[in-house]
């Protein structure tokens, strides 16, 4: 067991603690792999009754993959390490939307990218007010993943569209109306709930959780509606310029600022997503563009301008969505024939 990833059982209940805060407890394929041996063991266990996830530290539940594992292997031409990394990953996210036992996440603290996997297909999904959720990948050339698409594809009217898109962040509210958690709860219960947990299974979270502050979604899904509807992209911007509101020049800054290419994948993702029947299903739509990324796609560049040189200054392959064309974003989701995603690869029977 590696020193970043903390698990004991206890009361019955299986304990996981992500444990690399000085990282914001990003995941790395270690971590993923140890988690799926893991659960597994306790999924089978008859004397382990739930699970109970949480990070390290106020600052971060998880604020996504090790990305920079990813960028060194894939600039030094080593593609083979980020798939490994996805496909596993992608079985982890799989296993813990279909553990049959509860699975509870306390999503304190930054809940972004992988974070969201290993936390929004849980059972019982915790925020509190220091819970900031997003899928950013757009912003450094990737798109929303590890079953993002799926929960994304139904969030309220075209509020996936637009999360996708523009990578907005979400407070503890705005997230359980989007469908990434489901109860709100003051950080100071947390420990109180584990060890409620401990004694009264899931029923302990009824007894300590709350009414969040309000949140700032719901005023503008009208909005949000009548732009991210449109037949594509370059008609969303369209839209969005024609608005004077201040909402919409923001969602238009952060659109115009992020990957052209990912911004036209994510939306096509999304749509792609409401269309499929299950988690599986959209997995394996995103392993297909995870598969191409460190080669076909802005996502090395996106990590070198914010993670390694941080000159915010990344050089897309294109100019503006507008540019980007339909053939592109269908090639990045064409079928990997003998490399698709094979989820039983996670011990499932």
């Amino acid at each position: 067991m590696t020193e970043d990833l903390q698990a004991w059982c206890e009361g019955g209940l299986g304990r996981l603690v992500l444990d690399r805060p000085g990282s914001l407890n990003a995941l790395t394929h270690a971590m993923v792999r140890e988690l799926l041996e893991v659960l597994r063991t306790w999924r089978d266990a008859g004397d382990v009754t739930g699970v109970v996830i949480e990070g390290r530290g106020d600052r971060a539940f998880s604020a996504g993959g090790d990305i920079l594992g990813l960028w060194e292997h894939g600039k030094g031409g080593d593609h083979a390490f980020g798939r490994a990394f996805w496909r596993d990953e992608y079985r982890l996210d799989r296993m813990i939307a279909r553990y049959p036992k509860p699975f509870v996440a306390l999503m304190d603290g930054i809940v972004m990218g992988g974070g969201v996997g290993v936390s929004a297909h849980g059972s019982h999904r915790i925020v509190t007010e220091r819970t900031v959720v997003a899928m950013p990948e757009v912003s450094i050339g990737f798109l929303p993943d590890v079953g993002g698409t799926w929960i994304l594809s139904r969030a309220p009217g075209r509020l996936g569209e637009y999360l996708a898109m523009t990578a907005t962040r979400m407070g503890p509210a705005d997230a359980i109306a989007a469908g990434f958690a489901d109860r709100f709860m003051p950080s100071d219960r947390l420990p109180e709930l584990a060890r409620g947990l401990e004694t009264r299974g899931t029923g302990a979270i009824d007894g300590l959780a709350g009414t969040p502050p309000a949140g700032v979604l719901a005023p503008r899904l009208d909005e949000i509606d009548e732009a991210f509807s449109e037949a594509d992209g370059p008609a969303i911007v369209a839209r969005l310029e024609r608005s004077s509101s201040p909402w919409a020049l923001e969602a238009l800054g952060a659109i115009r600022r992020h990957s052209p290419l990912s911004v036209a994948c994510a939306l096509e993702a999304v749509r792609r997503a409401r269309r499929h029947a299950d988690l599986e299903s959209c997995l394996a739509m995103e392993f297909r563009f995870a598969w191409r990324a460190t080669q076909q796609t802005d996502f090395l560049e996106g990590i070198r301008a914010t993670i390694i040189d941080r000159d915010r200054r990344p050089r897309w392959r294109h100019a503006r969505l507008e540019d980007v064309t339909p053939a592109e974003v269908a090639a990045l989701f064409a079928h990997l024939g003998d490399e698709e995603l094979d989820l039983e690869g996670d011990g499932e029977a």
